[in-house]
């Protein structure tokens, strides 16, 4: 019986349906990855937080490699917030909802925005 049960449990996959694994690629307007970029992954809402009695981790805050890639080990699917801040580039944020096993995320950075006073009105008049 324990032989049986133990077949039973390693015939399960080992990746839960209620996961998704994510790749964000970054890169800028010219389509050069982005290294180093702060990228900060959360769950908001969708499938349960629980699984088999264990908690799933469902935060994560990691830079991006030379090739502007970071991998997200699975986190439930559902709807997912994407922040990325880089250096010299806008912030970018965006919920997403993710229903895949896997799914790759492209974000694209712009350069930053000239930077706008009220006060520069008053140089006109």
């Amino acid at each position: 019986m324990r032989t049986f049960l133990a077949v039973i449990l390693l015939a399960l996959p080992a990746f839960p349906a209620d996961l998704t694994k994510i790749e964000i690629h970054v890169v800028n307007i010219a389509g050069h990855p982005v290294d180093q970029a702060s990228v900060i992954v959360k769950f908001v809402e969708g499938r349960s937080k629980i699984k088999f009695g264990a908690k799933i981790r469902q935060e994560w805050d990691v830079k991006t490699s030379q090739e502007g890639l970071v991998k997200i080990p699975p986190i439930p699917k559902g709807k997912i917030l994407i922040q990325v801040n880089a250096a010299n580039y806008q912030t970018y944020g965006k919920t997403i909802d993710i229903q895949e096993d896997e799914k790759t995320v492209d974000v694209t950075l712009n350069p930053p925005q000239k930077q706008y006073s009220a006060h520069d009105k008053d140089k006109d008049k």
